[in-house]
């Protein structure tokens, strides 16, 4: 084992959490609309378009779990590792102690600034030994690197891997665009899922309001709000419209 493996505390014997994730901040009541923690043993599925949220509801949450000493894995397909941390920090969410303390690891499709890695699918990222040493995996977003064309059995065998993942008392959250993914393997997704979130988006008085529709989510802690409005502004991070909570 190499010398800063050793030092590394995110590399430690994986532990459980049977009373599921906290992911509770000060700063904005989303776990308190939200169901308190996230379940442990559980697929969620996050769906939206593009330019639905999903990015930003992922790192509000990524954020949470790691201040609440969950260790949490960020696979982005989208960003390169700098550009998810300085995208962290600009809204005002700063990860640089959370990396120190192996609370949160952050791997990219892109490098850590540029440096693309071919042919790498969702397959792929799956079979990564980090993997098995975090509590959340959150793959940003999942259905860019998810295979096309699958007949039932490749479905199914994909399902079961996932199932398989989260087994082990870890959760793994996949942030989705249907219009980019096989759709029944989609509707197999939300199907199995413990928790389905559903990000909505609607321009009204020409500013556009965004919305949680809580479609699922299963062992909850705490109460569960049926839709949250909710915004991010600079420096404040994620803020929830309570006039939008129904």
């Amino acid at each position: 084992m190499a010398e800063h493996d050793k030092a590394d505390p995110f590399i430690t014997a994986h532990k459980p959490k049977e009373d599921g994730f906290p992911y509770e901040l000060e700063t904005d009541s989303l776990a308190d609309s939200m169901g308190l923690r996230l379940p442990n043993r559980s697929l969620y599925v996050l769906q939206g378009t593009v330019g639905g949220g999903k990015s930003l509801l992922s790192q509000r949450l990524a954020y949470g779990l790691a201040e609440n000493g969950v260790k949490v894995l960020v696979i982005t397909t989208e960003l390169t590792t700098r550009g998810w941390i300085e995208q962290m920090e600009s809204i005002g969410y700063g990860v640089t102690d959370a990396i120190r303390e192996g609370r949160l690891l952050v791997f990219s499709r892109f490098g850590t600034i540029a440096e693309p890695l071919p042919n790498v699918g969702l397959e792929e990222l799956l079979e990564s030994e980090a993997i098995a040493l975090a509590d959340v995996v959150i793959i940003d977003a999942a259905s860019s690197i998810m295979p096309d064309a699958l007949d039932d059995t490749s479905r199914f065998q994909l399902l079961q891997k996932l199932r398989q993942i989260c087994s082990h008392g870890r959760s793994l959250m996949l942030c989705v665009d249907p219009e980019e993914m096989d759709h029944k393997l989609m509707h197999s997704m939300r199907a199995s899922a413990e928790v389905v979130l559903d990000l909505q988006t609607a321009m009204i008085g020409g500013e556009i309001k965004r919305n949680i529709i809580i479609t699922r989510f299963l062992r909850a802690a705490g109460p569960i709000q049926t839709s949250i409005g909710w915004r991010v502004e600079p420096g404040m991070g994620f803020i929830v419209d309570i006039t939008a909570v129904s």
